[in-house]
């Protein structure tokens, strides 16, 4: 059987029939694919384009120095920003965590405005604080890691965390958070439920958080209670240092509650 070339039409129109089939991209567009290929270096993705788009390893995930293999498995549906739809070996570069990075913008900005708190994976250490994985890259600062000031922060890492948005500036890719400020507001919260729930001739146990010549303060979970001298001892004593001591786990009654002072 033959074909008459002019029932196909010239080589040129050939082409443009195919490419014409093929999907089109520009720079900055979101495109879903399916990964079909995972190197070290580079993953391969079938976007219906007419080559296979690239994702650098440095482009797949906003964490350094991580394998693909451990982020990404082929045959998996991926969304991916186009970085460049041709670079100079002619390749069709794509990062998935631009995508990731647009996609978490609205979120962030929607939690922002609702004053929510948010969850992420600590990542990294650096100068200064530390890196929070929240769908893209917060700074929680040293100081506001909890509620005093921590000077090692190595054992933050890998350990998830709530925080709250306290600055967010896309222009500037700046997203810091306070997990302090979610301490104190739980901490508030908490205050609020004890408070509410505590009567007199309770009791309850506690730890001595701090001794003064009148007396002794406990710890009862947030919340301290005064123990006077006079209530420390069935004898006399000149000072509570002489029967307790800070950090000693003690049992008290609940004598007198007055939420004024």
């Amino acid at each position: 059987m033959s074909i008459a070339v002019n029932d196909i039409g010239t080589a040129a129109d050939f082409l443009a029939a195919i490419e014409g089939t093929i999907k089109n991209f520009n720079d900055g567009d979101l495109v879903e694919g399916i990964i079909v290929q995972v190197d070290r270096d580079e993953v391969l993705v079938d976007i219906g384009y007419k080559t296979e788009g690239v994702i650098p390893s440095r482009e797949l995930s906003i964490r350094h120095d991580v394998d693909p293999s451990e982020l990404v498995k082929v045959g998996e549906r991926i969304e991916a920003l186009v970085l460049t739809k041709e670079d100079k070996e002619g390749r069709l570069i794509l990062s998935k965590k631009r995508a990731q990075y647009e996609r978490a913008w609205g979120t962030i900005e929607g939690m922002k405005e609702r004053d929510e708190v948010v969850k992420g994976l600590v990542i990294e250490v650096v100068k200064g604080g530390l890196i929070v994985d929240i769908g893209l890259r917060g700074f929680l600062p040293a100081s506001l890691v909890e509620m005093r000031r921590v000077r090692d922060l190595t054992p933050y890492i890998g350990k998830e965390i709530e925080a709250r948005i306290i600055e967010l500036d896309k222009n500037r890719n700046n997203v810091v958070l306070s997990r302090r400020a979610f301490l104190e507001q739980s901490q508030s919260e908490s205050r609020t439920t004890f408070l509410s729930q505590l009567q007199k001739g309770q009791v309850r146990t506690g730890v001595i958080s701090s001794i003064v010549n009148f007396g002794a303060f406990v710890d009862l979970g947030g919340v301290d209670g005064l123990v006077h001298v006079s209530e420390l001892s069935w004898k006399h004593i000149d000072h509570p240092n002489e029967v307790v001591e800070v950090g000693m786990p003690v049992t008290v009654e609940v004598l007198e509650v007055d939420f004024e002072r």
